[in-house]
């Protein structure tokens, strides 16, 4: 049987993370259970493409917005699943077992968040909001059949919360896989774990509120 699962992973200027994001995919491959890696590139100007090439993932080059990134990724991709990381997220060792087994079924999942250093606090209010609300984000991971993802018309191409609209999108089909997704925590250390989670909160609730996305990416980058 050919392998099911298509990665996807939108990048901009990730030369620094994504060697530990591909290193940790490499025993799907040895697996079988991945197909191909799809980088969807938003015009970086460090080493990120080529770093995807040396390791024989398929570019896919555009402007800069991680929804219309995803979204030109998934296009392309061939799989019959979608897997779809941050470039700064590493699946833990033996995560090939929970997909496997989930695949199995029709539904879309996400993984258990983890921060490589620190932030057990923020990861579990994380945790406890995606089971809670069926609201995880990107850094959680998304594992969706093509088929539910084409239903419920893919990624939207926005600057921000595009992995909040696409939970909405799949409210009702959205299961945890109990496997962690382990993401860096250089962007909380940086700016503080309290005054980033605020923040992100902050954003949130404006989106729901109808705020435009691109003014709240525009926000978000500051």
């Amino acid at each position: 049987m050919a392998a099911p699962l298509s990665v996807v992973i939108p990048t901009l200027n990730a030369a620094s993370d994504l060697p530990g994001c591909l290193t940790a995919l490499m025993e799907g491959v040895e697996a079988g259970l991945i197909a191909e890696v799809m980088v969807s590139d938003g015009g970086s100007d460090d080493e990120t493409c080529e770093i995807a090439d040396a390791w024989g993932a398929n570019i896919v080059r555009g402007a800069a917005s991680r929804g219309g990134q995803l979204r030109r990724g998934c296009a392309d991709a061939k799989g019959n699943w979608l897997l779809v990381l941050h470039a700064d997220t590493q699946l833990a060792p033996g995560w090939v077992g929970a997909v496997a087994a989930h695949i199995q079924r029709d539904d879309a999942a996400y993984f258990q968040l983890k921060f490589d250093r620190g932030g057990r606090v923020v990861a579990a209010w994380a945790n406890l909001r995606a089971r809670l609300f069926g609201l995880p984000y990107g850094d959680q991971g998304l594992l969706v059949p093509r088929s539910l993802y084409d239903r419920v018309g893919g990624y939207r191409d926005i600057a921000l919360m595009e992995d909040v609209a696409m939970a909405r999108a799949l409210r009702g089909h959205l299961v945890p896989l109990q496997w962690e997704a382990v993401t860096s925590a250089g962007k909380y250390r940086a700016q503080g774990w309290i005054r980033r989670g605020a923040r992100n909160l902050g954003l949130l609730l404006r989106y729901f509120a109808g705020a435009d996305p691109q003014t709240l990416a525009a926000r978000y980058r500051r």
